[in-house]
């Protein structure tokens, strides 16, 4: 620890002599002669006008005006620390950060962005979890969380990766067994695969001649899983509607056909990283979200 005449020194320096009880306890601990350490106490003092330490040869006693001084100088001393860490911990970031996020959407499209944050931020511990279960963000199961869709949980501040469009689609082999539907009512006749999700009504959105309209649709198959479904439809199971991004390489390969795409609404479902905002936030979650947005804001799928 060095010493300089300076108010941040007079602090430290007297909150050293009462924690070693002497001043030449206190003058080891700084490499200064005791005599240093006496006349910076009588500098404060005489700058105070008041006596903050009665010391004899053998003791030390701080006065009432010396306990609310130190009192004061243990607080002050304390912010300034946090604050210094705070800074530091700005320019390094560090500590576990817990993501979760869709299987699909981890595997294709976050995971793929991770490896530059990784090397940009040594010093976090990345804990990344791809789920199709909706964790608890504010219930602290996760730090992040990458959502899709409306957000029902308004304690959660939300920043926006990108948009998915919707697309309805069957196999050529279930088409041939039951027919191509040509207008939305059709749907009523087939078996359509939908999500289990709570929030997830099983209505599908169409327009027909400039009019918006839901079709509720059944099936024999739920799942909250949308490549599970898309893969389903593969099979020849039923008739699906999904992210664009979960069948783009069945589309591209004739394993699954698009349908009633006159009849799509072209209606656009958000993908937001999602967090608990505030003064309190951690660095680190500001940091990987800022990061997140800037290395996915121009994904459309």
């Amino acid at each position: 620890m060095s010493f300089s005449p300076d108010w941040g020194s007079d602090l430290e320096l007297f909150t050293l002599v009462v924690d070693a009880g002497s001043f030449s306890a206190a003058a080891r601990r700084l490499n200064l002669v005791p005599s240093s350490v006496s006349r910076a106490i009588d500098r404060i003092e005489t700058r105070l006008g008041v006596r903050l330490l009665l010391r004899t040869t053998r003791s030390l006693t701080v006065t009432p005006e010396g306990a609310t001084y130190l009192s004061g100088a243990r607080r002050i001393l304390a912010d300034f620390r946090e604050t210094e860490e705070l800074v530091s911990n700005q320019s390094s970031p560090r500590g576990r950060l817990r993501v979760s996020t869709s299987i699909l959407y981890g595997r294709m499209f976050l995971v793929p962005v991770l490896g530059d944050f990784i090397r940009r931020y040594p010093d976090i511990l990345l804990d990344v979890s791809l789920t199709d279960t909706v964790v608890d963000i504010a219930g602290g199961q996760a730090d992040v969380g990458v959502r899709f869709g409306p957000l029902s949980d308004g304690a959660l501040t939300a920043r926006k990766l990108g948009e998915t469009h919707k697309v309805i689609v069957a196999s050529p082999n279930y088409l041939s067994r039951r027919g191509t539907p040509q207008v939305p009512e059709d749907l009523l006749e087939h078996d359509c695969l939908g999500f289990n999700f709570r929030r997830a009504a099983p209505t599908w959105p169409f327009r027909k001649n400039g009019r918006d309209y839901s079709l509720t649709i059944k099936g024999s198959v739920e799942s909250n899983n949308g490549e599970t479904l898309g893969q389903l439809a593969a099979e020849g199971v039923g008739i699906t509607r999904v992210g664009t991004e979960t069948v783009q390489d069945q589309i591209r390969s004739g394993a699954l056909v698009p349908l009633l795409e006159e009849f799509n609404p072209g209606d656009v479902e958000e993908i937001n990283a999602v967090f608990m905002g505030g003064s309190h936030t951690p660095v680190r979650v500001r940091r990987f979200v800022d990061y997140l947005v800037e290395a996915l804001r121009k994904l459309v799928i």
